[in-house]
């Protein structure tokens, strides 16, 4: 019997290679579906973070943006502040330069109050020697109103106190407080009670009321007081001659004064024009001063003011004081105002008054 030939591609083989290829395809198909996930997973990720990083970018460049406008703005702020540091440079130097011609000038006052001192004293001893008797204590004689003062000096060599309608015109600006500037600063700012405390102010008021009680009984006055702007001492008396035989006008005129406390500047120049709108004009002035003025008809635009400038206000409020009438100064020196005497001297000489300077215990 013959043998049936064998051949590899018989229908069984062909049946297991199909399968062997049908495996490996769905094994492929398997694996090729797992890749494609992974794939798209990695690019969603890859897409986040890209846009997480375009969103920092953006945020990035928002905040450049206000980086460099931020270092504009301290750049501006920092070149104001450097042209400010050099204004208050200049500003400190022009006060040190200031400050060093005061410190010359209190010098040359000092000077020249121990001078005049020295000849008051003089011509107290002179006095003596001469035999002049002081007035007996406790009386008033013919004096308008009793004024008791320190030992025997109830007298000013010199002073003009005639006239039928004398003016007296009083000094109450801040300076009034002491003899240094640096004082009257800190007694500014200091309660009334010792404002009015102050001795160089307790000074002035007995040196008022000194000037008062030895006013002519035949005569009428007027007492004004002055910083800023000037104002009869008696409310409601502005304009008005005030009788000296009055004793009630009297008292009413020096208790204003008491009630005053010293503040503000120095007009002399609204002072003097006080006195021109007196009708009928006064005939004597008497004024009671620390020194040159501060500002003249209206305030000053500036903090500071210096010696010529204040020598230039005080001949400003000269050239408005009414012709013909003598003014006779009592000048309770203040610091660093070296001109003010030699100023005060030349007005006295100018209007045929006179011009003193006290002794620190009179009256």
């Amino acid at each position: 019997m013959k043998r049936r030939q064998l051949t590899p591609f018989s229908l069984s083989f062909l049946d297991v290679m199909c399968c062997g290829f049908g495996a490996v395809v769905l094994l492929v198909l398997i694996l090729n579906n797992d890749t494609v996930r992974a794939r798209e997973q990695t690019f969603a990720d890859l897409r986040a973070e890209a846009v997480r990083r375009e969103q920092e970018v953006l945020v990035g460049q928002d905040d450049l943006v206000a980086a460099r406008n931020s270092l504009e703005t301290t750049d501006e702020e920092l070149a104001a502040t450097q042209g400010q540091a050099e204004q208050i440079i200049e500003r400190i130097r022009r006060l040190k330069l200031e400050i060093a011609g005061l410190d010359r000038e209190t010098l040359a006052s000092r000077e020249h109050v121990n001078r005049l001192t020295t000849d008051l004293k003089s011509l107290d001893s002179e006095h003596q020697r001469l035999g002049a008797e002081a007035p007996e204590e406790g009386a008033a004689g013919d004096k308008v109103r009793e004024f008791r003062g320190a030992g025997d000096r109830q007298y000013l060599t010199g002073l003009k106190m005639g006239g039928k309608r004398v003016l007296i015109l009083v000094d109450v600006s801040a300076s009034m407080l002491d003899d240094t500037l640096v004082n009257v600063l800190r007694r500014r700012n200091m309660d009334d009670a010792s404002k009015r405390g102050a001795p160089k102010w307790r000074r002035a008021l007995a040196t008022t009321e000194w000037l008062v009680s030895n006013l002519p009984a035949g005569a009428s006055f007027q007492l004004y007081t002055f910083n800023t702007a000037a104002q009869a001492a008696a409310p409601g008396s502005e304009g008005k001659w005030l009788s000296a035989a009055n004793r009630e006008q009297l008292e009413r005129a020096v208790a204003g004064l008491r009630n005053t406390l010293p503040a503000d500047g120095t007009s002399l120049y609204n002072a003097f024009a006080a006195a021109g709108k007196l009708s009928p004009r006064p005939d004597n002035i008497l004024l009671v001063t620390d020194g040159l003025p501060t500002q003249g008809r209206d305030r000053p635009g500036g903090t500071t003011i210096t010696a010529a400038e204040r020598l230039a206000l005080f001949g400003k409020a000269a050239a408005v004081l009414p012709a013909g009438i003598p003014v006779n100064t009592l000048l309770l020196p203040m610091e660093g105002d070296a001109y003010a005497a030699a100023a005060f001297w030349r007005l006295a000489v100018d209007t045929g008054g006179s011009f003193i300077t006290p002794a620190r215990d009179w009256p």
